[in-house]
């Protein structure tokens, strides 16, 4: 597969059709379910989805065939979502805020609730845009604190205070549901 994967990228390189297609068959179902957790809705996810891939064979060239291609395409995803998200708020991104006794949920103190798939989605997309972005760069994409506070701009204990407000949130719409199911 990997030397197959070359083959194709470096038909991308050259701008063939159908190598370009190949690499969409393969990698848009998890790219754009990447677009559906840090955006707000499907047409915001399918935009910026749409956009990513035209940079993704736009920049091609640079991939330099060393570290996962996946990853490679994920980053550029990733710094899109972002740009995206940026262009949409014009007042301040992120608060800058972090208080200790209020914004850290003890991991252990988290009760574990079963939930679909698509209803998780949906919480997280309903998430402020601070709060997602911080979320989904830790959770899904291993990122640590430092790393994320670098990428978007922020301190961070805000990084820590978003995603701990966001896990706060999400436990909330979770525990509520479940209350509701056993009312």
């Amino acid at each position: 597969m990997k030397d197959d994967l070359e083959i194709l990228i470096k038909k991308c390189i050259q701008n063939d059709r159908g190598g370009q297609l190949r690499i969409y068959q393969l990698f848009s179902p998890v790219l754009y379910g990447i677009c559906l957790k840090y955006m707000k809705n499907e047409d915001d996810a399918k935009d910026v989805f749409q956009e990513a891939f035209v940079l993704v064979f736009q920049k091609i060239s640079q991939y330099k065939f060393e570290g996962s291609f996946e990853g490679w395409m994920k980053r550029v995803f990733i710094n899109k979502l972002i740009e995206a998200l940026n262009k949409k708020k014009k007042e301040t991104f992120f608060l800058d805020v972090f208080d200790p006794e209020k914004d850290i949920i003890e991991e252990d103190a988290m009760e574990i609730i079963p939930i679909s798939q698509e209803k998780l989605l949906e919480y997280i997309q309903a998430l402020p845009d601070q709060y997602r972005m911080v979320f989904n760069l830790y959770v899904f994409e291993k990122m640590k604190h430092r790393e994320i506070a670098v990428l978007l701009h922020i301190s961070e204990g805000t990084s820590k205070s978003n995603l701990n407000r966001a896990k706060g949130i999400l436990q909330k719409k979770i525990l509520s549901v479940i209350n509701c199911k056993t009312a």
